[in-house]
């Protein structure tokens, strides 16, 4: 018999987000009592990283000298996982959890059974977790990884004969995460959000208004799709990384260094306001038309416009900008006119706006977006080996979040984690500097 509308509005309203062991779905229950391993292909928010944190919680608790290493793409996924579980732990098995000298930190959970729970960020290539030897592999947001973190981590279980867990929204049809949904050695799991209890519909058909269609059918149906491509591809990527970390970002110093008195230096901001977003600054100095270097990033949360100002003047400070490239939609209007006001940065201020379009030479509106333009400009500077960047995980991992979908012949770029990308993208731009003077808006 069929679920009435009366019980599955009750079932929502039971959930409890602080105990969903209490009410898991059917596919879950199945999940977390299958031992071998397992494939999760699963849309948004539809139970995948509760699922994985019960199961193993679980299977650490009951099972003496385990050792779990949970991952994921980035610092803040792979404690979002690893939180969950100690949620878990506190609540089912308080007793078997260590305190004192060997309590839980933000990295590990020792159970006094002689089983441990470990959870680090997979970085670039898997190079901080090559030491471990495991029983038990959980991988989260799995679908973004470089092949090589696979290749350094998937090892650790040959001695041990344990299994591998790995999850994830798709990201088209390629990489690791999609080579594992045709092995035969993975028992498979794929979920909607659209069967996911705890999704309104309203909502859904929200996202499905707002977002492109095969954006919507990527995040939330699941699907493995050939028309959404990475755009910038993993070897470009670290081909372009080859300079360390400046200390310049943290010296608070006005930027002086002789090696760097020739060329020029330009901003990207990106803005992002007192939500979740963070803004990012990012520094470029250009050399030449086919040289320029990364010398600075900064992220701010959670800033007022007028702490973003306050910022871009302590930049323009050490920096001495010849240009500052700002979005002026959204919250970002109200930076870019703010600046634009001051004698120190009304002819240096330049507004890059994601919804306008570029003029070509004879003044007719190109049909491309602009934020198109800055996207395809930054990748064709990358592959053409015109840029250096930090060799930094959070930029490598906003540069591989963003996608470019082709879907009946239109264009569209989008991501996950977009914040540094879209600076990085306006900074670089001052390649094409002679073109910003043809923008309409």
């Amino acid at each position: 018999m069929n679920e009435t509308d009366s019980e599955k509005r009750e079932e929502k309203k039971s959930y409890d987000i602080l105990q969903p062991w209490k009410t898991l779905d059917p596919w879950q229950q199945k999940y977390i009592e299958t031992e071998r391993n397992c494939f999760l292909l699963c849309g948004r928010q539809s139970g995948k990283t509760t699922a994985m944190s019960i199961k193993f919680g679980k299977r650490a608790a009951e099972n003496p000298n385990r050792t779990v290493l949970m991952i994921a793409f980035t610092e803040k996924q792979a404690y979002a996982l690893f939180f969950k579980t100690l949620m878990f732990l506190e609540a089912n098995y308080p007793q078997m959890i260590k305190h004192g000298l060997e309590k839980p930190t933000q990295h590990q959970i020792n159970l006094k059974n002689g089983s441990k729970i470990m959870c680090y960020a997979a970085g670039l290539a898997g190079e901080g977790i090559r030491t471990f030897t495991v029983t038990d592999l959980v991988v989260d947001e799995a679908a973004p990884m470089a092949r090589e973190v696979f290749i350094a981590v998937t090892p650790m279980l040959s001695v041990t004969g344990g299994t591998m867990d790995v999850s994830s929204t798709p990201r088209g049809k390629a990489g690791y995460f999609y080579d594992c949904s045709k092995r035969d050695d993975f028992e498979k799991f794929y979920v909607s959000a659209e069967d996911c209890p705890r999704h309104k519909k309203e909502f859904l058909e929200m996202e499905k208004k707002n977002m492109t269609r095969l954006e919507y059918a990527q995040e939330y149906l699941a699907q493995f799709l050939d028309d959404i491509k990475q755009l910038f591809p993993d070897e470009v990527i670290i081909r372009c990384m080859t300079i360390p970390r400046s200390p310049l970002s943290q010296s608070g110093q006005v930027f002086s260094s002789p090696e760097l008195t020739s060329g020029a230096n330009y901003l990207g901001v990106d803005v992002g306001g007192m939500g979740d977003d963070p803004s990012i600054f990012f520094s470029l100095r250009k050399y030449s038309k086919t040289r320029c270097e990364q010398i600075d990033m900064e992220k701010t949360e959670r800033t007022r416009i007028t702490d973003v100002i306050d910022k871009i003047k302590t930049c323009e400070m050490r920096y001495r900008y010849h240009k500052v490239y700002i979005d002026d939609g959204g919250i970002g209007v109200g930076v870019f006119d703010s600046l634009l006001a001051d004698s120190k940065f009304k002819y240096k201020v330049i507004s890059i706006n994601n919804a306008s379009r570029e003029l070509d030479d004879e003044g007719n509106k190109k049909a491309r977006l602009m934020k198109i333009d800055l996207y395809m400009n930054l990748l064709g500077i990358m592959e053409r080996g015109e840029i250096a960047l930090w060799k930094d995980s959070e930029i490598f991992n906003s540069l591989k979040s963003i996608q470019i979908e082709n879907d009946d012949g239109k264009t569209t770029i989008h991501g996950k984690d977009t914040h540094i990308a879209e600076a990085l993208a306006r900074a670089a731009y001052c390649m094409k500097e002679k073109s910003l003077k043809c923008f309409i808006y």
